[in-house]
């Protein structure tokens, strides 16, 4: 079998046993004030969702706007389609940020598998490490988790909760509003892990110009040595970023521990 083809393959089998990106999304991300509205779980891609997220994952569920700060239980959740939804009514007008963070999930993949999700996922610094300790072709244990946010507008007025860090392992806060910037303008953000600026990360950053049509794929970029990333707003729609950051576990039984990030917005 050609190598490209067991690529496929051993993608297909780690995405099938284990981990998917998540995204939280809206059908538009442009509300009304005081008015019951929902956003939604993806688990898989920015575009299908191949699974729910079960209620005993979900943990550190915020909102927060305008004097608002919602804390959903698990009674705000349903589930449809795959998707894992969140039902929840707005305040004030104002821009609002909304995030979810995961419980850990633990993983065992073979070592060509292992490097074809590095590969796959732009982790260049772990498969040089694994190559200059010769453990390439060993069996590696990753404990991972995903956490995911949101930043949503309410009618016209624009307020500073758009900054607003939700204390995630890892996390993009960003730099400017997302509500004040067209088309041709720079949009910023600072990836933080625990807490500090995260440099020489690799992000990637993707839009759709229309709902619900299929992304023509990332650009990957790295954040400077304040954990900084810019980027051009090329078309309305809706934009994400999403990156991954994995070390070496101190956990004896793991080798691997990882913190998933992705925060969505829209631009009209």
């Amino acid at each position: 079998m050609k190598r490209t083809a067991i690529t496929v393959l051993l993608l297909a089998l780690f995405f099938t046993l284990s981990s998917h990106e998540l995204f939280l999304k809206s059908d538009t991300y442009f509300l009304e004030e005081n008015s019951r509205s929902e956003l939604y779980l993806f688990n898989g891609t920015f575009d299908e969702s191949e699974n729910v997220i079960t209620r005993d994952r979900i943990i550190d569920p915020q909102i927060i706007g305008p004097e608002y700060n919602f804390k959903p239980s698990p009674d705000d959740y349903y589930d449809k389609d795959k998707a894992t939804y969140l039902q929840f009514k707005t305040g004030f007008a104002g821009t609002y940020v909304a995030g979810v963070s995961t419980k850990p999930r633990t993983i065992e993949l073979s070592g060509e598998e292992f490097t074809a999700y590095l590969e796959h996922e732009g982790l260049t610094a772990v498969i040089e490490d694994r190559k200059s300790k010769g453990i390439s072709d060993q069996m590696a244990r990753e404990k991972y988790s995903k956490h995911v946010k949101a930043i949503f507008q309410v009618d016209e007025k624009r307020t500073e909760h758009f900054s607003t860090s939700l204390g995630y392992p890892i996390e993009f806060i960003p730099l400017k509003n997302p509500y004040i910037l067209s088309v041709g303008d720079s949009m910023s953000f600072k990836l933080l892990y625990r807490g500090e600026p995260l440099g020489n990360q690799t992000v990637h950053i993707s839009s759709r110009k229309n709902f619900g049509e299929k992304g023509e794929g990332e650009t990957a970029v790295r954040t400077n040595d304040n954990g900084e990333v810019s980027f051009t707003i090329g078309n309305e729609g809706q934009w994400y970023i999403a990156t991954i950051h994995m070390i070496e576990s101190d956990e004896g039984s793991l080798d691997y521990e990882s913190n998933w990030a992705t925060l969505t917005f829209e631009v009209k």
